[in-house]
């Protein structure tokens, strides 16, 4: 059987008129070309070329092989330049699962960023709290802050995010400054129902002596959408426990005080979660997670 290497050699011996000069458009001996052409008859069982004292021509089954063999290399490259340019082109569908407070403020921008520089893919957004595991393969990517326990699907580190405690002064001026994690007792706390964590257990971490602590609270207001949460707590409601990306610009402004600032919280950095089949990761999702990376990783919630 021959192929495409065998093809393109004997285009080269039909389109000169010697072996010799075959040898030197190849750069290769001449009895390395007559070696090679012998080769090529053998596995076809036909004589290809006549030999004459200063030139070649084909047979008819040589000038037949060069005809066809023409089209198929033509065919053949044609083909290999569609392929180059279906995997460098950005389209299809691109499935995005991102929790609801971040998703609304950092993703569903970017992906309208993204899908703008590449007008031939379309976008899916769905914005849950309590992502769904089990349907995690329709997802290309998935946007997950928090404390993953375990997970079949790869890993992406987008951006650290580390958790705050906080109120707002009118609370604080009320109820005073808790200075130790125990004083949480006798505080009201705001608990954020998500991920399916256990959110009324706060531990704590001192950043000077690495104290451990426990506290397990008992939230007077609840609930699973964050933004209700931070708006009890900014209405002076209680203590919250959340992201600093959510934050951030609530403390920048006054609107929120840090509590605690000498006790970590466990951190819930921003990821993106997806297939563990590396080689079948698309063209598209490869390049919004270098997006992600690069808006994301810079924090722009301290901008």
């Amino acid at each position: 059987m021959i192929n495409s290497d065998d093809l393109a050699f004997f285009q080269m011996i039909a389109s000169n008129p010697s072996l010799a000069e075959t040898a030197r458009t190849l750069n290769v001996t001449p009895p390395t070309v007559t070696q090679r052409l012998q080769t090529l008859e053998q596995k076809l069982q036909l004589k290809l070329v006549e030999r004459h004292a200063r030139r070649i021509s084909l047979t008819e089954e040589g000038a037949l092989l060069a005809q066809k063999g023409k089209l198929i290399l033509t065919d053949l490259a044609d083909l290999i330049d569609d392929l180059d340019r279906q995997k460098k082109d950005i389209s299809g569908c691109l499935r995005v699962l991102s929790p609801f407070s971040f998703g609304q403020q950092y993703i569903a921008p970017l992906l309208a960023e993204f899908q703008s520089l590449y007008p031939n893919l379309t976008i899916e957004l769905e914005l849950s709290d309590i992502p769904n595991w089990s349907v995690g393969k329709s997802w290309d990517v998935i946007i997950y802050i928090g404390e993953l326990r375990d997970s079949s699907l790869t890993l992406h580190h987008i951006a650290p995010n580390g958790r705050f405690l906080c109120a707002s002064p009118s609370y604080l001026e009320k109820h005073g400054f808790p200075s130790h994690p125990d004083d949480l007792r006798d505080h009201q706390c705001i608990a954020l129902r998500e991920n399916a964590e256990d959110v009324t257990m706060w531990r704590f971490s001192n950043s000077r002596t690495n104290e451990q602590s426990a506290i397990r609270i008992t939230p007077k207001l609840a609930s699973n959408d964050s933004r209700v949460a931070k708006q009890w707590a900014l209405q002076g409601l209680g203590i919250i426990h959340r992201s600093e990306w959510d934050l951030t610009k609530e403390i920048k402004e006054g609107r929120l005080v840090r509590l605690l600032p000498d006790y970590r919280l466990p951190s819930a950095n921003i990821v993106a979660l997806t297939g563990t089949n590396h080689r079948a990761q698309t063209l598209r999702t490869a390049k919004f997670l270098e997006m992600l990376k690069h808006e994301l990783g810079a924090k722009p919630w301290y901008d």
